[in-house]
């Protein structure tokens, strides 16, 4: 039955079924509870904290002030936005503990619409269909979801689908190099760039090598530069469009420890090959996990590879060699960068390390093997058409359950979402992020339950005890503080990027706040820059104060890079309208 004549019901009965497989894909935690991947913790704060500044006015928040027990770090500036405002959005209408479960159903559903959205151009509705639901149940989305609760870039499972489809179709062919390089797919494409960048910044950058590889596959196939105009169009107004969070990230690096994960050997290229053991015994939890995604990886890869041999042997039909080709060369190239002879390309490609494992690139593969494994099913013929549905649906049952058993990661007491809302709740914060702390100072330095500024001999007096090995803590039977005093808010500016101290140093000393230092803060003591501030080995704000009353503020300032951030973006969103009307110009029918 052609698509015109089949009754309207029908067209949304594919994008129904891939909606229905996201609600299967996320029973696990809807039976269970919320699964506590290795990031549920920093994310659950990151939601929690977004939300206290929205609600304070501040739109695009900088600082997570529940981060380091209270102190705070400069969390919103370094890692990618998309995230942690869908999380924020979701906590101000949801209970918390539904927040983890929306946007995984969210992400799986949207990844699996995607997918068959390119599938269309290669396959059936039927089969395309069923790539979007395999897309969804891939060992490496549910790991994803389940072990690694890593949102950013589960993200990736939909806008790796939308790079590949806005690279690869072309409504323009018979046209001129620039009619069918802008052909309503280059400003979508830049905002694919941009999403993914936003997203995760790893996944950025497998985005962006991407995208570059199809362009340069594509022109090749079809002998037109049209591709790799569209690509570098889209990849310089994407980047654009996102410069309000890179540029920041970028510059700001150097005030904070961010190669602090790299110091870890188990984050580091070398150690995550595929099915790499290590004689290291500080490794042995993570030969264990490497493991776990080796087989899921060898898994994709051999379903991709024998997919696409079995559709060729079939003769069967995957649309054009322009269209097909570059999908196949990506299982090619990940299984390639998934071995130790693939080091010098890590080492040569920018950024290329800064992925640390090179099974991350399996988030590129879902599309390609979904696809791939759909056409090698699926039959024409009713009766072995409704046997490969069912026996689809009971391998995805599986996947299902081996991911609520293998991959669901219980919660400890401490990290359940009520018992952190308590902790919220009480003021005491949560442990800090390393890759965030000042360069000179050291997280395990830091004490919990500090009060908000204490009053003590030398700016530089240590704070709080503890055994070997143990966060310390600070007690008022410390007398480490003279006095201490609280934050006070003396106008109606935001109390997280704005705080003020009133205190009495009769003798004079110094006032440590709880607050982690960072240059973006501006320091005042009675209405006077105080910009030499000493380095404490607990990375707090200190200053040395004069007798008598005194006044000290700390207010978060826009810093340089911030402005021509703004800028950058600016500008990047104005050029978005051009090269969409001239876009318009040229896919619209012309009158003659």
């Amino acid at each position: 039955m052609n698509d015109s004549v089949q009754p309207r019901w029908r067209r949304y009965l594919g994008p129904a079924i891939i909606c229905f497989a996201a609600l299967i894909a996320t029973s696990p935690q809807l039976l269970r509870g919320n699964t506590c991947g290795h990031d549920f913790d920093f994310h659950l704060v990151s939601w929690i904290d977004a939300l206290q500044n929205w609600r304070q006015g501040i739109l695009y928040p900088h600082w997570s002030p529940s981060s380091n027990f209270g102190a705070g770090e400069p969390r919103f500036i370094f890692y990618p936005p998309v995230s942690w405002m869908l999380g924020a959005a979701f906590g101000a209408i949801f209970p918390w503990k539904g927040v983890p479960l929306a946007i995984t159903c969210l992400f799986f559903g949207l990844a699996g619409l995607a997918t068959r959205a390119l599938a269309r151009h290669l396959l059936p509705e039927g089969p395309a269909t069923l790539a979007g639901c395999t897309v969804i149940f891939s060992g490496y989305a549910l790991f994803t979801a389940y072990e690694r609760s890593d949102f950013g870039e589960l993200a990736g499972g939909f806008w790796i689908p939308l790079l590949l489809l806005l690279i690869l179709r072309e409504r323009n062919p018979g046209a001129n190099l620039w009619r069918r390089a802008f052909d309503g797919s280059t400003v979508l494409l830049a905002v694919v760039v941009a999403g993914a960048w936003l997203s995760n910044a790893p996944l950025g950058v497998m985005a962006c090598y991407l995208l570059a590889a199809v362009a340069l596959v594509v022109a090749l196939t079809r002998r037109s530069w049209a591709p790799v105009v569209r690509a570098s169009v889209a990849v310089v107004l994407g980047l654009g469009i996102s410069s309000f969070y890179l540029i920041p990230a970028a510059v700001e690096q150097r005030w904070a420890d961010m190669n602090q994960i790299l110091k870890d050997p188990g984050y580091t290229v070398e150690n995550n090959w595929l099915f790499a053991r290590h004689a290291n015994p500080a490794l042995e939890l993570h030969d264990v996990e490497l493991f776990k995604v080796s087989v899921i990886a060898a898994t994709m890869l051999a379903v991709a590879l024998i997919g696409l041999l079995i559709c060729r042997l079939r003769r069967k039909t995957l649309g054009r060699l322009d269209w097909w080709l570059p999908l196949a060369l990506v299982p090619v190239a990940i299984l390639f960068l998934q071995l130790p002879v693939s080091d010098f390309v890590w080492n040569l490609l920018p950024k290329m390390r800064f992925l640390q494992f090179p099974w991350r690139f399996l988030v590129v593969l879902q599309a390609p093997m979904a696809i791939f494994f759909a056409g090698a099913v699926w039959t024409d013929r009713p009766r072995p058409r409704a046997l490969v549905a069912a026996l689809c649906t009971c391998a995805f049952l599986f996947a299902t359950a081996f991911a609520g058993w293998m991959f669901f990661q219980t919660c400890d007491e401490e990290d359940a979402v009520w018992a952190m809302m308590d902790v919220y709740s009480s003021g005491a914060g949560f442990t800090g992020t390393d890759e965030y702390e000042p360069p000179f100072a050291d997280d395990s330095q830091l004490a919990m339950g500090l009060p908000p500024a204490c009053l003590a001999a030398s700016p530089l007096t240590p704070l709080g005890e503890g055994s070997e090995g143990a966060q310390p803590e600070w007690l008022p039977d410390q007398h480490s503080c003279q006095a201490v005093f609280p934050f006070s808010r003396s106008s109606r500016q935001p109390a997280i990027e704005h705080l003020r101290v009133d205190a009495t140093a009769p003798g004079g000393g110094g006032l440590i706040l709880r607050l982690r230092d960072y240059p973006a803060w501006q320091v005042r003591v009675n209405g006077q820059i105080h910009s030499a501030l000493p380095h404490r080995t607990d990375g707090l704000i200190a200053v040395t104060l004069p007798p008598g009353k005194v006044t000290v503020t700390a207010d978060w300032t826009t810093t340089h890079d911030v402005l021509v951030s703004r800028w950058v973006a600016t500008i990047s969103l104005l050029l978005l309208a051009p090269a969409a009307w001239f876009e318009y110009r040229s896919i619209r029918p012309r009158v003659s």
